[in-house]
């Protein structure tokens, strides 16, 4: 199946209450569509430094950052198709690059192999790979998503995440979905995704239910609240034992 490798274009975050995004749906029906795979599960392998490099980096907002993970589509078995994606964002731009491959090729090729058919993009994350060095998964994080797109064929989307769940064992992408939430019950991450502007009647329906842009990193979240905090506890049980 064809999929986009490379996108280009603003991702702006949104947290709703259940009763906003009620409302949001009724407002966008008029305008955008469910996209055919409705409600899924995405599950992503994070990878990082021992000293977690690429998250800390990316927490002190600097102009450019980047961040490196595997996903899947629901659970997956050896053969079953992944996206290894580089992510970047240069300012408020966010650039990402991609490849599908086979589970069990991508599970080698992020050990240090080298993959079959290398391309611009395959060779552009082996840069990565190659000057992080000791790059491995240290992150399991998935969420159910709903995407929506525009009905006149817009590049506008929008996308509902919630049940966003964190873990740092079971690093594997053939285990199903299971982990620490890092979301507040009841609350629903919304990503207005689009290389121009926001529609008219999507900005008037913010304003008007008084949501703001807010700036909100799954993997940064998991850092900060879960991950971050358990090193330092297992430091200081090493200090006073």
């Amino acid at each position: 199946m064809a999929y986009q490798a490379i996108f280009q274009r603003y991702e702006m975050k949104y947290m709703l209450t259940r009763a906003q995004k009620q409302a949001l749906l009724k407002a966008m029906a008029p305008y955008m569509a469910l996209d055919r795979f409705g409600r899924t599960t995405i599950c992503n392998l994070y990878y990082d430094t021992d000293s977690y490099r690429l998250i800390r980096r990316s927490l002190e907002k600097p102009a450019y950052k980047e961040k490196l993970r595997v996903r899947s589509y629901g659970t997956a078995t050896a053969q079953s198709p992944v996206f290894v994606e580089l992510k970047k964002k240069y300012q408020d731009v966010v650039y990402k690059r991609r490849v599908s491959l086979p589970l069990d090729e991508a599970a080698a090729w992020m050990r240090g192999g080298a993959v079959r058919e290398p391309t611009q993009i395959t060779e552009e994350i082996d840069y990565v790979r190659g000057y992080y060095e000791d790059l491995k998964p240290v992150v399991f994080l998935s969420y159910e998503r709903e995407a929506f797109f525009m009905r006149d064929g817009g590049d506008f989307r929008v996308t509902f995440d919630e049940n966003i769940l964190c873990r740092e064992d079971h690093l594997t992408l053939t285990e199903s979905a299971w982990g620490s939430p890092i979301l507040p019950e009841g609350m629903t991450l919304m990503e207005l995704k689009t290389s121009g502007g926001i529609p008219l009647w999507m900005t008037r329906f913010l304003t008007e239910h008084h949501i703001y842009k807010t700036s909100f990193s799954k993997y940064g979240t998991a850092y900060q609240t879960l991950i971050f905090p358990e090193k330092q506890h297992q430091k200081g049980e090493r200090k006073y034992a």
